[in-house]
């Protein structure tokens, strides 16, 4: 057993190249041949420890799993199950989440489970707990994992900080989200996040995005930390972190700020992949770089234009669906996005995304339009009531509504506007926006002294996790709102649904009447309502 786990802990550290010239080395020694067949021999008369580290050494060195040694050894594992103690179990699991599932590895899975179900009250190191989070995997049962929960809460005074970086990743491994244990790791990693490499800061933040874990106070704390040592780190680097933030929807408003500058700085850093990484990251967190809009959509747009003749028709739409989100218009791009070669060829293709790419193609038109300088309010706009019923998620805002204004008269619900764009419910109040007007009174006519009100009840994905700032698609949908004569309120709905009855009347009433309810000035891209 010596010999064997000294081989695989010298061979771990060697390349990858190394390791296969090495394996072939090793596989073809006279003397690994008799020591393999002397393990054999042995296995039923070893003791528990060395049984279960020649298991973990045979494996990780490459020995097939359908040999007989592997077999063996498999089988002698599920025959002395119960004389393993805690720290044999966590190596035995570690193995079996390595092996493919035949008839022996299952047996001895099922029975592994058994015992972690009952051992988990004596298990007191964190160490050991965490691993066999990670090898038990997703598909442990619900109450198996709570008990690993609760037995790892015990111990969570005692979470070093190395323990908080693994016990994310266990966590992503069993697909469970603990709040309680992730607080404790997010804290800890907090407090030394200056000591954590940029493949664990990056593993953290994937982890969040796969347990749906939002925690702002540690985006904040590697966006800071990012930021303060931006000198440090390449620009793919920083690249890769606002990647992984937009994926969280979480906007790092500085660091995002140091990266344009670096990029207009530097654009020939940008090949094609970079380019459509960087508009992803900026339009959907709805951003513009203080200070460098102009510089840094010109130098976006060069880019982009260099790219032209080997970009694909799916990768320019999403190029030029990303700059119009943020309100500027590639021109020669969106001359070529929209021929009718390359039109035809998104529209007509039979993949998975065709309806995706029929609205970003229809954002694209609607922003030519809405966004082109020459475009002027339109005294009058045509809206259409949809004949399907409110939402079971509105009722509580069309009945509030009901309540406050007297009659459903006095306002629209299920708005269709031109471009496709849909409000839950429109008002039209007085030029001195102190009265509300019966929607039968102003219609089909058209009268500039009327304000429209457009409230739309938005989910708390719609905004940047931890603000009121709207992402991209919110944010255009607002702006061209704005361009057709409508004051935008945004509304969150699910705080809304908290409201008591009463309070829901007040909270409509405050935004319907209110002096301060919205601004008139016209929404830039980044506002915030």
């Amino acid at each position: 057993t010596n010999s064997l786990t000294m081989i695989w802990k010298l061979f771990k550290n060697l390349s990858e190249d190394q390791q296969r010239y090495e394996k072939q080395l090793i596989f073809e020694h006279p003397t690994f041949v008799k020591l393999c067949q002397q393990l054999l021999r042995d296995a039923r008369r070893m003791t528990r420890g060395d049984l279960v580290f020649s298991l973990h050494a045979v494996v990780n060195l490459g020995v097939p799993q359908n040999t007989l040694l592997v077999q063996t050894l498999v089988r002698v594992c599920q025959e002395k199950l119960n004389q393993l103690d805690n720290r044999c179990i966590s190596v035995l699991a570690t193995t079996l989440a390595g092996l493919d599932k035949d008839k022996n590895v299952s047996a001895l899975q099922a029975g592994l489970q058994l015992l972690v179900e009952q051992r988990i009250p004596s298990i007191r190191d964190i160490f050991i707990l965490q691993n066999l989070m990670k090898c038990l995997g997703k598909d442990v049962p619900v109450f198996l994992k709570k008990k690993l929960e609760m037995a790892v809460l015990k111990e969570i005074d005692h979470l070093a900080f190395p323990n908080a970086l693994r016990m994310f990743l266990a966590l992503v491994a069993m697909n469970y989200c603990s709040i309680p244990i992730l607080n404790a790791c997010s804290k800890k990693i907090q407090e030394n996040v200056h000591d954590v490499s940029f493949r664990h800061l990056i593993l953290i933040l994937e982890a969040c995005y796969s347990l749906q874990y939002r925690d702002v106070k540690l985006f904040s704390a590697v966006a800071d930390y990012v930021n303060s040592t931006a000198c440090l780190w390449d620009k793919r680097q920083i690249m890769l972190f606002l990647s992984a933030f937009e994926t969280l929807g979480f906007q790092p408003s500085e660091l995002m700020d140091v990266f344009a500058e670096k990029v207009t700085e530097d654009p020939e850093f940008l090949n094609l992949k970079n380019l459509l990484i960087v508009l992803r990251v900026y339009s959907r967190l709805n951003y513009i770089p203080r200070g460098q809009k102009h510089l840094f959509f010109e130098t976006l747009h060069n880019c982009l234009n260099k790219y032209l003749p080997q970009i694909s028709n799916t990768e320019l739409l999403k190029a030029v669906y990303s700059l119009c989100m943020l309100g500027y218009l590639p021109q020669r791009a969106t001359d070529e996005l929209l021929q009718k070669d390359s039109r035809d060829e998104l529209l007509l293709s039979d993949d998975l995304y065709k309806e995706q790419k029929e609205v970003m193609l229809r954002s694209v038109k609607a922003c030519m339009e809405l966004d082109s300088p020459s475009f002027t309010k339109p005294a009058f706009v045509p809206t259409e009531n949809s004949a399907l019923l409110v939402s079971l998620n509105l009722r509580k805002a069309q009945e509030a509504l009901i309540e406050l204004l007297g009659d459903e008269n006095m306002f629209q619900q299920n708005v269709q506007l031109p471009y496709k764009y849909h409000i839950d419910f429109e008002i039209r109040m007085d030029s001195d926006r102190k009265k509300v007007l019966p929607i039968s009174a102003t219609d089909d006519h058209a009268d500039s002294s009327v304000q429209r009100l457009a409230f739309l009840f938005v989910p708390l994905s719609a905004f940047c996790v931890g603000t009121t700032h709207p992402q991209g698609k919110l944010a255009m949908k607002k702006r061209h709102l704005n361009k057709l004569g409508y004051h935008v309120i945004l509304v969150l709905n699910r705080k809304f649904q908290e409201m008591t009855n009463e309070d829901a009347v007040e909270f409509l009433k405050e935004k319907i009447y209110s002096e301060n309810a919205f601004p008139f000035s016209e929404v830039t891209v980044q506002d915030s309502n």
